[in-house]
């Protein structure tokens, strides 16, 4: 039956009906509408930007304190060495063979294992240098360890543990190097480098501060690179390696009673080079 058929009042009373349940469903939707906004999570504030993490320490830390430790005890050895009353010297020592550059240089080629020793038991003892991944040897940096001192009258920097030697080895030229065909005079040297010239991986001992050049101009390099093999101590004729250097033999005993090894006698015949190989442990009696 049409809803026009219907009497007005019957009318009236389904379009009341219609608009309740129309007002009833909006006024629903509304609460619900409020109530999922009220339960819905606040959007969280953005993070802060996370702190980068601490770089990690070169050193291992008990190696760093270990090394605190071992430097404090030289440190006071040392001075009281220095301040004895009557000059105590140094040990005699060789250089430890597994250190010498031939002992793992073979037909000019790095042997890795004999080198790698070389170079930990470098690492331990005088630190690490940037670069060459040497710092879970060791328990500071080479560079935490240089000292500056005066040799023959002449600065220097080295490595703090090789002071006494150096003290030791200029006393004994002082003392026995006066002979005509003894003395020398040293106008140049040089100690710690940050360069390494070497190459094939080999790691100079200048880089730990435990060698040192004296007069390069005078005591050439005869087996290194160009121009050195065209020194004239290098292109004449020579019975002995003291013929291609300017040093004396007094001069090169004294470097070699104390640990030092002498480069002339290295296939480099590198005359002006010396390098400390024995136990920097044993240099102070």
């Amino acid at each position: 039956r049409s809803p026009h058929n219907l009497p007005m009042s019957s009318r009236f009373a389904r379009y009341s009906s219609i608009v309740a349940v129309a007002l009833f469903a909006l006024a629903t939707f509304a609460t619900l509408a409020r109530a999922a906004e009220d339960d819905a999570e606040t959007p969280a504030e953005a993070p802060a930007e996370a702190k980068a993490p601490r770089a990690k320490s070169k050193v291992d830390t008990a190696k760093r304190k270990q090394w605190e430790k071992d430097r404090a005890a030289f440190k006071k050895k040392l001075k009281a060495w220095k301040n004895a009353k009557k000059y105590r010297g140094c040990r005699y020592q060789s250089p430890q063979k597994f250190l010498v550059r031939s002992s793992f240089i073979k037909n000019n080629q790095v042997q890795p294992k004999a080198h790698n020793r070389a170079v930990r038991y470098r690492a331990e003892n005088y630190g690490y240098i940037p670069g060459f991944n040497l710092e879970k040897y060791a328990g500071a940096s080479v560079g935490e360890q240089v000292t500056g001192m005066r040799f023959m009258g002449l600065p220097i920097q080295i490595h703090e543990r090789l002071e006494p030697a150096l003290i030791c080895v200029e006393k004994r030229i002082q003392k026995e190097c006066k002979g005509d065909d003894e003395k020398y005079t040293a106008k140049g040297i040089g100690g710690l480098r940050v360069g390494n010239t070497y190459r094939g991986g080999e790691i100079s001992n200048h880089l730990f501060g435990i060698a040192i050049d004296i007069d390069t101009g005078r005591n050439p390099c005869c087996g290194c690179v160009d121009p050195w093999p065209d020194h004239p101590l290098c292109k004449k004729p020579a019975k002995s390696i003291y013929e291609r250097t300017a040093l004396t033999k007094c001069w090169i005993n004294s470097f070699e009673k104390y640990g030092f090894y002498w480069l002339g006698r290295d296939k480099l015949q590198d005359t002006m080079h010396f390098e400390f190989l024995g136990d920097p442990d044993k240099i102070l009696p």
